[in-house]
Order: structure tokens, then sequence, then C-alpha cells
């Protein structure tokens, strides 16, 4: 039964995607443009918002309905006026031209967190590159992810293109997901660790998003009201819900006490000894695996579920637990998919690149990291010590998958390069969704120089 369905989705997107193969740009463009403005309209994003929020539990409706807005925006002004079509270089003097081809049919898994971003975020790259475009969301989300591609096929079939080039499996689940990724001609796998290896293993080339756990150093030159605004606004945004969310803080020893008000003052509660043993107990109940029913919840849920007593429960915006010792492997050092954020102290800057290389290492490497500091050598330092594809300096980590305010592209994949099992280190956009013919043509030879290139080895090879 779901080989006949899986069969059936990649046999329609394979027709539809030899129409699209033959577009023009302008074409394209045309189209991209209806799709976009149909997923970006308020009544859509919001309707799709409610649905998600009411459908999963997870995040909050609010954020639901800006994050998309936003990255629709954010990838449409990406991929505006770009070249997916015919020759996309031209280098005379090196008798080089290439061409832009589709890859043919996409298998996309999508996780339950912001199921309709991540979903409009990928179609509109894809059929920018004349791509087809097969979904497989997680069963929590399966409502959201068909409403989402209804308003998707909709909006192609408004401007005459067939609405089968996005599809999306009726059957959901691992089996159903697994025969996708193994039909289909290239896969993207957004979402948990076991999705991502899963598609990895299909034999299918592969894109997949790395796991994400950010660590901050926010050292003693930090702006201490912009550091803890922008933290506290990504570690709660959407409740948590993001690989990018900002998860523990390191905090030089000497701004800690103030640091930690400001973050107070914004709607953050300090927990206690007692209470960050309580609410371990909740999110980590054997000490190891994540409470999947913790995650995505408010903080004043988590609050009231762990029984910790929060002064306003509807101003509470954040949890943050204190780790006296970063160095041990305590699980709330970990990725939580939470409003919940781990603060640490550090005396030395040495000292705290270690520890965002240590916690990287147990769980998030390769993803991203950030700093807040006015010292451009520490930016520096971090940078070339750390093993993660990302370091954010003086911003949320948020804006890891695309911000207005940097010239990081909008996405909602983030590889992690091999430090995380990823095959890519970047940001996944369109150019990742191509492949490329290149012509040669015959130019005047450029043998080398055999002294410019050896060198010493050149001079001395008689002696």
């Amino acid at each position: 039964m779901i080989t006949e369905a899986v069969d059936a989705a990649i046999h329609r997107a394979r027709l539809a995607q030899q129409e699209a193969a033959s577009w023009t740009q302008e074409r394209v463009d045309e189209i991209v443009t209806a799709v976009g403005w149909q997923c970006y309209r308020e009544e859509n994003a919001r309707r799709l918002a409610l649905l998600s929020h009411s459908e999963t539990s997870l995040g909050n409706p609010e954020h639901l309905y800006a994050l998309q807005r936003r990255r629709v925006l954010g990838i449409l002004r990406d991929l505006h006026g770009e070249t997916t079509v015919g020759v996309v270089e031209d280098l005379p003097e090196l008798g080089l031209r290439k061409l832009a081809k589709p890859l043919g049919v996409i298998a996309v898994a999508t996780p339950a967190t912001a199921p309709a971003p991540g979903i409009i975020c990928n179609v509109l790259p894809m059929l920018k590159t004349r791509n087809a475009a097969v979904f497989s969301p997680n069963p929590r989300a399966a409502g959201t992810a068909g409403e989402t591609i209804r308003i998707i096929r909709a909006a192609l079939a408004e401007v005459g293109a067939p609405p089968d080039l996005v599809q999306c499996l009726e059957t959901t689940g691992r089996a159903a997901s697994s025969e996708l990724m193994a039909a289909a001609d290239y896969v993207v796998a957004i979402g948990g660790a076991g999705t991502v290896r899963r598609a990895y293993e299909s034999g299918t080339p592969t894109i997949g998003a790395g796991v994400g756990n950010p660590t901050v150093v926010v050292d003693e030159t930090a702006d201490l009201t912009d550091a803890s605004e922008k933290i506290l606004t990504g570690a709660s945004y959407n409740n948590g819900t993001s690989c990018s969310s900002e998860s523990n803080v390191l905090v030089h020893a000497s701004i800690a006490d103030r640091f930690s008000a400001e973050l107070v003052r914004r709607g953050a509660h300090l927990c206690t000894v007692e209470e960050t043993a309580r609410l371990r107990a909740l999110l980590w109940p054997d000490g190891v695996a994540l409470n999947r029913e913790a995650i995505g919840r408010p903080a004043s849920d988590l609050a009231e579920l762990a029984g910790i007593p929060v002064e306003q429960p509807k101003k509470t915006a954040l949890l943050v637990l204190a780790a006296e010792d970063p160095g041990k492997d305590d699980p709330v050092l970990r990725e939580k998919i939470a409003p919940v954020l781990t603060l640490s102290v550090f005396d030395d800057f040495r000292q705290a690149v270690e520890l965002v290389q240590l916690l990287a290492d147990r769980c998030g490497r390769g993803h991203s990291c950030g700093i807040h500091s006015t010292r451009s050598d520490r930016v520096a330092e971090l940078a070339e010590a750390v093993s993660t594809c990302r370091v954010v300096v003086n911003q949320s980590t948020m804006t890891n998958t695309g911000s207005f305010e940097s010239g990081v592209p909008f996405t909602t994949t983030l590889s992690s390069g091999s430090w995380g099992g990823s095959s890519t280190s970047g940001n996944i956009t369109w150019r990742h969704f191509l492949n490329y013919t290149l012509i040669s043509r015959p130019i005047p030879a450029r043998v080398p120089d055999e002294p410019t290139l050896f060198g010493k080895y050149w001079t001395e090879r008689e002696r």
C-alpha cells in the first residue's frame, strides 16, 4: 500500500517536473512569485499558524505567523533576480560556460515544529530551480502540512503550472518516508537526528540538517542590555522550538549578576537549585532522553508542570537554569527545544572557548555558537578554535536561519558539515538544488612555470 502511494506520487511528480524543465526564467519567476504571494498573504499565514498550534500544541501562534511571513519575504528576496535557467556562468577567457539544470524530484522530510514555514521555504527555492517536491511531514503535523500544500497547489494551478510539482504523502510515518527517500532523485531532511540518519541511509543523494544546541559567550565588554534582549528573545521565540534558539550561555563572572538581572527584567525566571532539579526531572525523566510532551510548551506551562512558582506566569517567557559545573555531562547543557536556557559563569576567555567546543561535542557539533563582545580578537579566537559552521556575533543565534540585519541567507535547513555528520556546511539555499553542465572549449595552452610552482625544490633538484 505504501509502495503504491509513493510510486504514484513520484510518477506524478516526474511528469510535472518534465514540463517545468522547459520553462524560461521569466516563467519560473512568475510561478515563484505567485506561490510566494499566497504563502505571504496575511489570512493564509494566520490560518496556518493557528492550525499548526492547534494540531501540534508546539510553539506560539503569533510567532508562527510572524515567522512564516518573515521567511517567505527573506527567501523571495534571496531568489529575486537570480538566474537558474540556462547559462549561469560564462568565462570566455577559460573557454568555460556553465548551464543550470534541475535535480528532478526531491523528497523532503519536515518536522512538527513550524511545519508550514518548513514546507514553504523549501518549495520556493525548489520551484525556482524547476524541481518537483514530494513532502513527508511529521505525523504530528500532517494536517498543517496538507493545508499548506493545498494552498501552494492552488497557487500553481492559478498560474497554469502543474499542481503535482508539489505534493504531500497522505501516508505518514517512517516506512513511507524511507520509501519516498529511496525513490526520489534527491533528499532534504529536516528534523530530528533519526530522520536525517534515515535519509543518508536511503542511498539517494542527501542534504540533512544538523542538531542544534547553540552556546553563547557573553564577555565583560558586551552591551548587557542588547545581549540580554537578544538572547532572551531568541531562546524563548516560538517557545524555543528552533534548533537555532540559544541553549546555553557562558557569562563572565564580573558581569554575571547584572546580566541575570537584565534577563529577569525582560521576563526570565531564574531557577533555584531545587527548581532546577524539578525542571530537569520534567524535561529528562530518565536523565537522558528529552520528554517529547514537554517540548515547545510555554515557560509558564513548564513551570506549573515542574512545580516552580513564578510571580507573573503570563509575563514569564523563559526559565533559566544554573549549571555550576558546565564541564559536567549534564542534560541541561544539551538541546532543550523549549523556552529553557542554561547559564554558567567563566573567569577566563580561553576557558569559555574550550567550554563552547566541549558542549558542541556533546550535543550540536558543527551547528553554531555565538558571542557578545566588542573585541574582534576574541571573535576571531572563538571562530578559529571551535568546530561549528556558524559563529554569530552580537546577534541572536536565531539569525542562523537568515536575517535582514546580516548577510546570512534565509533557509530552514542548517547543515553542520562533517563535524555534525552533514554533507555540506552552509545554509541550504536554491544553489543546492541545481545540477550543472560545464561546456569547455579549447583555449591557448596555459602551461605553468615549473620554477614558480616548485620553488626551492626545482632549484635544488640536481644538487
